[in-house]
């Protein structure tokens, strides 16, 4: 425990993080924040790429918000979604997009505005959350009800309870398996119903990931699509590992794995974002939903934050942005607050009041759940069960995997428990 003992000199660092702790001087983001990563190359010795600052310690999430602000001439931007609709739109009727979405504010605002404003078909598609939350199942049934088709992939409950576990157990990462199959799920469709045009909402440049990538209005074919199964990983654990070690079949994991390139190629696909042509606004899209389609917004505040409206589908929800808060000091209410500091919604003082209030509040409201959840019975998986010393999720384990996945460059530890070397809030 030496390493995050207060003081400790030149601490250790996991996952290549920056050494010195910064916050953005405009809307309080830490250096620490990992940049989005191609999930099923994820390992445990994975090193991140983290967001970028300037000169004058502004990160590239404000650069990309100031660019939306001053330099882009959104007029010119809807042009040009209107002429690629025009390039793919059917002629009789038939789907022409695809547009993945939980039902969510932002699925909502994507399909309605291309069905109802630019006349496209819109299909969507949905993959399932692991817990479906009682509002996000009721924001899913209003989504479909304001006019839209939807598919719906569930996956098998005890793949997806097993994945996510191996995600916790190797990579503290139990959003994982979701994130594959929410990135991979909509290409699949695209190629089975010859949908060549997907459309995704915001670009992850909004959101910290290199202020270049905001320039190109298609998202990468490398979150989605592989040549083959090699070097492939799922919740940290080798595909050929999973087939052995943990008893799983083809079948088991083909919803996670990745499209071949060559058949997307063949389509012609293309992904592109909308908020690339049309000016995005988190809070706008939550109005315009309430206003359109009914949305709900949770009727309690979202644990480890102060926001009711953001990611609300899903009960894992909470325990993803946990992990975040334990391996780069990033809670649920630093990605909400700054964003709205982003977006003109609030000051960086009010930012830095909410991100103190609650930032790595601990999850407890579903805990019990989720622990059931996380836990690797014999019956149910009765090869599997033996690769665990801890097949059984509980608290008390919870929080010695936290431990094992804490940084000590973030992390010191006393008499009073953890707490952070740096906070915003303390400088």
């Amino acid at each position: 425990m030496s390493m995050f003992a207060p003081g400790a000199n030149n601490p250790p660092r996991k996952y290549g993080l920056p050494a010195t702790v910064a916050f953005c001087t405009c809307c309080g983001v830490s250096n620490q924040r990992p940049n989005s990563a191609v999930e099923f190359q994820h390992t445990a010795d994975s090193e991140k790429k983290t967001i970028n600052f300037d000169e004058n310690g502004v990160c590239d999430a404000c650069r990309t918000a100031a660019r939306k602000a001053a330099e882009i001439d959104w007029d010119e931007r809807e042009a040009k979604l209107v002429a690629l609709c025009d390039r793919f739109r059917s002629r009789n009727g038939s789907y022409d997009c695809l547009v993945p979405g939980s039902g969510g504010k932002d699925s909502f605002y994507q399909s309605w505005v291309l069905k109802y404003k630019y006349g496209m078909n819109p299909l969507t598609v949905t993959w399932a959350p692991n817990i479906y939350t009682e509002w996000g199942r009721s924001n899913f049934d209003s989504w479909i009800h304001s006019g839209m088709d939807n598919y719906m992939m569930t996956a098998s409950g005890r793949s997806k309870r097993l994945l996510t576990r191996l995600a916790v157990e190797n990579i503290f990462h139990p959003f994982q398996p979701f994130i594959i199959g929410q990135k991979c799920f909509a290409p699949k469709m695209a190629i089975m119903f010859k949908i060549p045009l997907v459309f995704y909402g915001e670009n992850e440049a909004e959101y910290g990931n290199p202020i270049e990538d905001n320039t190109d209005a298609q998202r990468s074919y490398d979150y989605f699509a592989a040549s083959g199964d090699e070097n492939m990983f799922l919740g940290g654990e080798s595909v050929a590992s999973l087939k052995e070690n943990f008893g799983m079949t083809q079948a088991d994991l083909s919803p996670y794995l990745p499209s071949d390139v060559a058949p997307l190629k063949e389509l012609g696909a293309e992904v592109h974002y909308l908020g690339y042509y049309l000016k995005w606004h988190p809070q706008a899209a939550y109005y315009f939903a309430v206003e359109n389609g009914g949305f709900k917004a949770s009727p309690e505040r979202t644990a480890g934050t102060y926001s009711k409206y953001n990611s609300i589908d899903d009960k894992i929800d909470d325990f993803h942005y946990y992990t975040t808060y334990i391996k780069f000091g990033i809670g649920r209410a630093t990605y909400d607050a700054s964003q709205e500091v982003r977006s003109g919604d609030l000051t960086r003082d009010e930012a830095v009041a909410l991100i103190r209030r609650y930032d790595g509040e601990f999850p407890e409201r579903w805990a019990d759940e989720i622990f059931r959840y996380l836990s690797i019975d014999e019956k149910s998986f009765p090869k599997a069960h033996r690769m665990f010393e801890h097949p059984e999720m509980n608290r008390a384990y919870f929080e010695a995997l936290s431990n094992k996945f804490r940084s000590p460059h973030l992390w010191q530890h006393d008499e009073n428990g953890w707490s952070l070397r740096q906070r915003i809030d303390r400088l």
